[in-house]
């Protein structure tokens, strides 16, 4: 949702992939890829690379925690309190 706001932070003829519709213009070069949920949440062989891809260390990934879901009520109240650094992750496995 920081659109606009981001751009400063990328390369020329960099890339942003963005969601929600915001389709630039970016300017520099900078190419704005718009990502639709619908149409990947359902997409395995791109997930299946996706995770591939966080295997092999070729995304970064920061993840601040990692909480048993019976914890998310925590996590919301922690998130917007705000300062937190990656994502936090809920673990349904146990």
């Amino acid at each position: 949702m920081l659109h606009e706001l981001v751009v400063p932070a990328i390369r020329d003829q960099g890339g942003i992939a963005v969601i929600r519709g915001w389709a630039g213009p970016a300017g520099r070069g900078i190419r704005v890829r718009p990502v639709w949920v619908t149409e990947s949440a359902t997409d395995h062989s791109r997930l299946l690379r996706l995770r591939d891809q966080a295997e092999a260390g070729e995304l970064t990934l920061r993840v601040a925690d990692v909480l048993p879901a019976a914890e998310a009520p925590q996590a919301h109240r922690r998130l917007s309190k705000g300062g937190v650094r990656g994502r936090l992750v809920l673990d349904f496995t146990a």
